[in-house]
């Protein structure tokens, strides 16, 4: 005899499992780690406080 399944919780896996595989490509795709966004921070600054250590007094 065959296994009974209900198939509102098969739909709802496979809609949650697809999820899960677009979730991973958002991530590698468009995730950066602390150690990057901190880098980036820094950079930020320091471009911003030497064009206004560039700036001419008016």
């Amino acid at each position: 005899m065959a296994e009974i399944v209900n198939l509102n919780r098969v739909r709802k896996a496979r809609a949650k499992a697809a999820a899960g595989k677009t979730a991973e490509a958002n991530r590698t795709k468009f995730g950066r780690s602390k150690a990057e966004r901190d880098a980036e921070a820094a950079e930020k600054a320091r471009r911003e406080a030497l064009l206004d250590g560039a700036k001419r007094e008016e």
